[in-house]
C-alpha cells in the first residue's frame, strides 16, 4: 500500500510540473505591463521635453526645445495614432525660443510659446495656426494653463509676481492673496475653478480661483513639504503630488480629495518628482520614477495602498533613459522624454503601454 501511495504521489507531482505557468499564477496577480518603444522624429540633441497632452488614441502633442549653438529652438511633435512626426508649421517655428505647456481647449490645441522672452499662446484649430500675444513681457514664465473661456500665464517681471488672465477676448492682471511670493504652477478644471501652488512667507500654499478671486484653499499639506503638481479630474477628485523633507531626506507624498475630505499617503516612491503623474485608463495613478537600470525607463503604478513598478523596453548602449511626461491616450499610456546613448547627447524617445 505504501508503495502504491508513493507512485500516486509521484504522478501528482509530475502532472503539476507540466501545468501551464499561467495556471499557477496566484489569484489576483496582475500581468506585467508591456511597454513598447515608439519611433520619434529627428531632433538636434541635446533636447529638453516640456509637456505632453493627448486627446484620445489618435492625437497627442509633445513640446520642448533644442539647444542649438545660437540659442534655444522650439520643438513640436504630433502623434496621429500610428506614428510621431515633427510639426514646423506653427508661427515663428524657425526662430529662437521654446515651447512650454500644451492643452486641449475644446476643438483647439493651445501651446505656450516663449519667443526669446516675448510670450504668446499658439492656437491650432481646423483653420490652422494663430497666436495670442501676452499683454506684457515677463522676465520669467513659470506656468500656463487653459480651459474653454479662460487661460492663465504666471511668472514675474521686475515688479514681482504676475498672474495674467485671458477671458477669451482680452487680458487682465489678477491679484493673489497677501503673503504670496511666487506662483510655482497652475492648473484649471474650468473657467471658474483653477488651482495654483505658491511659495509664501510661511511655506508652500495651495490657492484656488472661484471665478472672482484667488483664495487660500486651506489644504493642510504635510509639514516641511512642497508641491510638484495638482491633478484635477472631471469627477471632482483632486490629487496633489509633492515631497516632504524630514531629517535631511525627502519622500514623496500624495494627497487625494474625494469631494469631502483629504487623505494623505506615502507610497514607496523615494524622492520622485511627480509633475508627470496621470490617471491611467485602468483608474490607477501612473508616473515615471528614477530607474535603477541605465538602459531602461521605469514607471510606478499607484492604486490605493498598492504600488507596483514596470520597466520600459531595453535600449542598446543607453546610459540614461528619462521619460519626462505622460498622457492617457484612449486605452493606452504614452510617455515622451529623452534617452542618452553612450557617446551622444540626450535625444528624443517615446514609449507606449497598451494599444
Amino acid at each position: 500500500m505504501n508503495g502504491l501511495r508513493a507512485v500516486i504521489g509521484c504522478l501528482v507531482i509530475a502532472c503539476a510540473s507540466v501545468v501551464s505557468p499561467a495556471a499557477a499564477v496566484t489569484p489576483g496577480a496582475a500581468a506585467k505591463p508591456n511597454w513598447s518603444p515608439l519611433p520619434v522624429p529627428a531632433a538636434a540633441p541635446p533636447v529638453t521635453v516640456s509637456d505632453l497632452a493627448a486627446r484620445g488614441p489618435g492625437e497627442a502633442w509633445a513640446t520642448g526645445y533644442e539647444h542649438a549653438a545660437d540659442g534655444l529652438r522650439p520643438m513640436l511633435c504630433r502623434w496621429d495614432g500610428a506614428a510621431w512626426s515633427r510639426d514646423t508649421t506653427f508661427p515663428s517655428a524657425g526662430e529662437p525660443g521654446r515651447l512650454g505647456e500644451v492643452q486641449f481647449v475644446g476643438d483647439e490645441v493651445w501651446i505656450f510659446h516663449d519667443r526669446a522672452g516675448a510670450g504668446e499662446i499658439l492656437r491650432r484649430s481646423a483653420g490652422g495656426w494663430s497666436s495670442v500675444p501676452l499683454p506684457q513681457t515677463l522676465w520669467t514664465y513659470q506656468d500656463f494653463t487653459a480651459v474653454p473661456g479662460a487661460a492663465w500665464v504666471v511668472g514675474e517681471d521686475d515688479t514681482g509676481l504676475k498672474v495674467l488672465h485671458y477671458d477669451g477676448s482680452g487680458w487682465t492682471t489678477q491679484s493673489s492673496p497677501d503673503g504670496v511670493l511666487f506662483l510655482m504652477g497652475i492648473t484649471a478644471r474650468n473657467a471658474t475653478d483653477a488651482w495654483a501652488w505658491a511659495d509664501t512667507s510661511t511655506g508652500t500654499t495651495v490657492l484656488r480661483w472661484n471665478g472672482t478671486m484667488w483664495r487660500d484653499a486651506k489644504v493642510s499639506l504635510p509639514p516641511n513639504s512642497n508641491v510638484h503638481t495638482i491633478l484635477l479630474e472631471p469627477s471632482g477628485r483632486v490629487t496633489i503630488g509633492g515631497s516632504q523633507h524630514t531629517d535631511g531626506a525627502a519622500r514623496t507624498y500624495l494627497m487625494t480629495f474625494n469631494g469631502h475630505a483629504w487623505r494623505t499617503a506615502y507610497p514607496p516612491l523615494g524622492d520622485t518628482y511627480t509633475e508627470a503623474m496621470v490617471r491611467g485608463p485602468d483608474g490607477a495613478l501612473w508616473l515615471p520614477v528614477r530607474s535603477d537600470r541605465a538602459f531602461q525607463s521605469k514607471y510606478a503604478r499607484v492604486d490605493g495602498i498598492r504600488t507596483t513598478f514596470s520597466y520600459g523596453p531595453e535600449r542598446t548602449n543607453a546610459i540614461d533613459v528619462k521619460p519626462r511626461e505622460m498622457a492617457r491616450a484612449g486605452f493606452s499610456l504614452l510617455s515622451f522624454g529623452t534617452v542618452e546613448i553612450y557617446g551622444s547627447k540626450p535625444n528624443l524617445m517615446s514609449e507606449r503601454l497598451g494599444g
